[in-house]
């Protein structure tokens, strides 16, 4: 039997809350999924969502016993990451170790909402550490510097997270940098602007780094 105008219009309705109501659903578990979940950013065995970041005078980077081996260069070596990467709230963790040299074994570059930052890990002869650049200052002149003795070929464990408010930092478990972002100007020395938007690098250091991982999270206001 036809369906007169009416039944039609209203078996539309329905046709349209059904359909809205899966998109709906669909959505919340995708967002279940992703929401906190670890993405590895590197595999243990090559760099296929990697650039070796073309700073001039790097050295060799490559892939040995499921870690990146950063080279010796004049001045960095590094890579970039290719893919898609969060601006505010995330956070990111990794390993890394000197195996060689006496400065930075891991200058992490990353987003900080329009700007970008640079965490540094035994610079200026080997035991500085801090942000790179909070109000124009380096990582060894700005609130955040301080000194860390970085035994050869030992990993550390590193954490960071960055929300609208602040960036944390963690070494091996202990905070180490606790930074307000209001009222400052965050920024980067030029040498890595090529680390940007998320890179890692090292200064005339051979470094070692493993188990590269990213995750976004919420946080509430």
């Amino acid at each position: 039997m036809a369906m007169n105008v009416s039944d039609r219009l209203e078996s539309s309705r329905v046709m349209l809350l059904l359909f809205g109501l899966s998109m709906l659903l669909s959505g919340s578990s995708l967002s279940a999924e992703n929401d906190g979940k670890w993405r590895e950013l590197f595999d243990g065995k090559t760099l296929v969502d990697w650039n070796v970041t073309n700073f001039g005078g790097e050295g060799r980077v490559e892939v040995e016993a499921g870690r990146i081996v950063l080279g010796f260069g004049s001045d960095l070596t590094g890579i970039t990451w290719k893919g898609e990467i969060p601006r505010v709230d995330y956070e990111v963790k990794l390993e890394a170790r000197r195996e060689g040299g006496s400065d930075f074994f891991c200058g992490l570059t990353f987003p900080v909402n329009e700007s970008f930052c640079s965490l540094i890990l035994g610079g200026w002869g080997g035991t500085v550490v801090g942000l790179s650049s909070i109000d124009g200052m380096d990582a060894s002149e700005n609130e955040t510097s301080q000194a860390m003795n970085f035994d050869l070929n030992k990993w550390y464990g590193v954490n960071l997270k960055v929300t609208q408010q602040k960036i944390e930092v963690w070494v091996d478990g202990t905070k180490i940098i606790d930074q307000l972002l209001a009222g400052h100007k965050i920024g980067i020395r030029p040498e890595v602007d090529l680390s940007c938007p998320f890179g890692i690098a090292s200064w005339r250091t051979r470094a070692g780094l493993r188990r590269i991982s990213l995750r976004r999270i919420h946080v509430r206001p």
